[in-house]
């Protein structure tokens, strides 16, 4: 029964992501938001949308481990699993103006972890805090866009009403999707005697990831760029100060050793490199997709140590 509700939970996560951000974008583009802005936005924090209801989810039900792993494990999933499959999929071809500022707020949120998780515990301040950095983010983003090529989103709906009704379906899907994907990991955790912390940073932190994957792979195909790679360093960036910072104000969180000592040094890596390889190439081929997913199956095969 644990192994269906985590396949629900996992089926439930990928349409309510889905229809979230199709709905999202639908309505985006009537308020005239520029696409660079939708990606990091609207795409990017609609695809974390799951990581926000299995990471409160989690804290509600008193493991702090899958609340911080999810998080942690997501972002590294983001960039070493997502980037790499998009890239396999169409090489990346990096533009737009705002990336300087962007990879450097992904960097500063990463960055801003180590002081919080040194001191074993996210309190309501903390969260208050990271809160506040999102916001502050947010209105730099839309006051200065930056500039992007007008590319055409995937398959808007037609109406604001579609829009709101694909927006409301998607909630519903990853509340009930949330819950299911976390009482049944919670359970074969417990099961199999595997840490939740290793369920967390992989299952859970995966299977919250789905929306991302859809998304950044059908922009690939798509060759939308700017979508593709604005979901993910959007998607990471809320993750850290929207996700941990929410978390956080309704349950203090606490942080097990092994997140300030292991993964988020690996996150904090994979987040350099990614921002290395957006500010010095025009292109992401392929070769890297390759080393990207290949660090990445290290990663889980070393993280339950």
């Amino acid at each position: 029964m644990d192994y269906i509700y985590v396949v629900a939970g996992l089926i439930g996560l990928f349409l309510g992501g889905e229809g979230l951000v199709r709905g999202s974008v639908g309505l985006a583009r009537r308020m005239a938001i520029s696409p660079l802005l939708i990606g990091l936005t609207v795409v990017g924090f609609g695809t974390s949308t799951p990581e926000l209801l299995v990471s409160v989810e989690a804290a509600w039900r008193g493991v702090p481990d899958i609340a911080i792993g999810n998080i942690i494990g997501s972002n590294i999933a983001n960039i070493l699993l997502i980037v790499g499959l998009t890239c396999l999929v169409w090489p990346i071809r990096v533009s737009g103006s705002t990336l300087k500022r962007d990879t450097a707020v992904m960097l500063a949120a990463a960055a801003v972890l180590i002081p919080l998780f040194a001191m074993g515990q996210i309190g309501r301040l903390a969260g208050v805090l990271l809160v506040l950095g999102l916001a502050g983010y947010l209105t730099w983003a839309y006051l200065q866009p930056g500039s992007a090529a007008e590319e055409d989103l995937d398959a808007a709906p037609s109406s604001a009403l579609v829009s709101a009704l694909w927006v409301a379906g998607g909630f519903v899907a990853l509340i009930f999707g949330a819950r299911f994907l976390v009482e049944g990991s919670v359970s074969i955790a417990r099961g199999f005697g595997v840490s939740e912390a290793f369920i967390g940073l992989t299952i859970v932190a995966v299977g919250t990831s789905l929306p991302e994957l859809a998304t950044s792979v059908i922009a690939a195909f798509r060759k939308q760029s700017e979508i593709a790679i604005g979901n993910i360093v959007g998607s990471n960036i809320f993750n850290v100060l929207g996700i941990l910072g929410l978390t956080a104000l309704i349950s203090p969180v606490p942080v097990a050793d092994r997140f300030l000592t292991f993964d988020l040094p690996i996150m904090i890596a994979a987040s350099v490199a990614l921002t290395g390889l957006l500010l010095t190439r025009k292109i992401i081929g392929r070769g890297i997709g390759v080393a990207a997913l290949a660090l990445y199956a290290a990663y889980i095969l070393t993280a339950q140590g």
